[in-house]
């Protein structure tokens, strides 16, 4: 049992305390071993009628241990993959989890925190909330279900979210249906200790409701979805540097440079597809990336530039989306020839 998540059960409710407050709560793979076996435990007891997950400190969940996992892959694939096995097979738990399962986000979500919590059927959130799937400026790509919740999302704000890493407030992320519930962060502590005291769960948490005002990705919309309906990122990009009268064109284009084209690519296609999969579908899709993209290049030079060396300046191969060879993108896709990912 891993010392960074803790459980406690409080008549018929199960809380689930993420405690690695100075990771900013990034999951080990003890940690999702030990949550995979406690939701397990609980689904099968008839007493325990619904799960709370909250954090320490500022974040819910900034994602995995990408840390380890850049050590891990470079040493060790299986043991790299078999970290990733175990991530999707609990996003998939809890995805058909079958009690109300209600994720307590105050602050941070990114990442692995968001396989933790998009995926429960009650998502409760405070103004503190920052959602993002950052992975493309890392050489990675969308995962944990990922790709269901982008290509999810109204229009195609999801594909946005998704190529540019871009980070969503609570506004944002109740317009997108990533939240279900907005409340005050003050509220929070009270929230749980209602629930946990037999509280009813849907009156309580509604009565806790608060507005949040306008979404800025909700007024962009319009232009997205223009920029975006395009048969490529190439395409993407060159729509936006040809709008020269556009700030927002010309800074969404930059960014969309900045990020590892492979990684941009791959996240282009699996959103796409992931919009005509089932939860089930796409997690098989995303194992299938995740084993060729850990024998690739972008992901450890994205690692090794944002996080390790700090240098801010990864050398991404190819360095450009022009670049990029079909073939090599679409391979990334290909069943796992009797090693694709199995869900219990």
């Amino acid at each position: 049992m891993s010392e960074d998540i803790r459980f406690e059960r409080h008549g018929h409710s199960g809380l689930v305390i993420l405690d690695r407050p100075k990771a900013l709560n990034a999951l080990s793979h003890d940690m999702i071993l030990s949550l995979y076996a406690k939701l397990s435990e609980w689904a099968n007891d008839p007493d325990l009628l619904q799960v709370l997950v909250t954090a320490e400190g500022k974040a819910f969940c900034a994602g995995g241990d990408i840390r380890r996992i850049w050590e891990l892959g470079r040493q060790d694939y299986a043991a790299a993959r078999s970290f990733f096995r175990d991530e999707y097979r609990l996003n998939a738990l809890i995805k058909r989890y079958p009690k109300p399962y209600v994720a307590l986000i105050d602050g941070i979500c990114m990442g692995g925190g968001v396989g933790l919590s998009a995926h429960g059927s009650h998502r409760v959130a405070s103004e503190k909330l920052v959602f993002a799937m950052p992975e493309t400026g890392i050489g990675f790509f969308p995962d944990v279900g990922g790709s269901f919740v982008l290509s999810r999302m109204p229009g195609l704000t999801g594909l946005h979210a998704g190529l540019t890493a871009g980070r969503l407030d609570l506004a944002d992320s109740v317009w997108a249906g990533l939240v279900t519930h907005p409340v005050a962060s003050e509220a929070i502590p009270g929230l749980v200790e209602a629930l946990l005291g037999g509280a009813e769960l849907e009156p309580t948490l509604t009565d806790a409701v608060a507005e949040t005002g306008p979404s800025a990705l909700a007024d962009r919309q319009a232009d997205i979805d223009r920029a975006y309906a395009a048969e490529s990122v190439t395409d993407i990009i060159a729509g936006l540097e040809a709008v020269s009268e556009s700030d927002w064109a010309r800074e969404t284009a930059e960014t969309l440079r900045s990020r590892s084209p492979t990684s941009l690519a791959l996240a282009f296609r699996e959103i796409a597809e992931a919009a005509d999969l089932s939860f089930e579908e796409c997690m098989v899709m995303e194992y299938r990336i995740l084993s060729r993209i850990l024998k690739g290049h972008d992901f450890y030079e994205g690692v090794r530039a944002l996080l390790i060396d700090k240098d801010g300046s990864p050398d991404w191969r190819p360095a450009r989306v022009e670049d990029l060879d079909p073939a090599a993108i679409a391979a990334h896709f290909d069943p796992l020839d009797g090693d694709d990912l199995t869900l219990d």
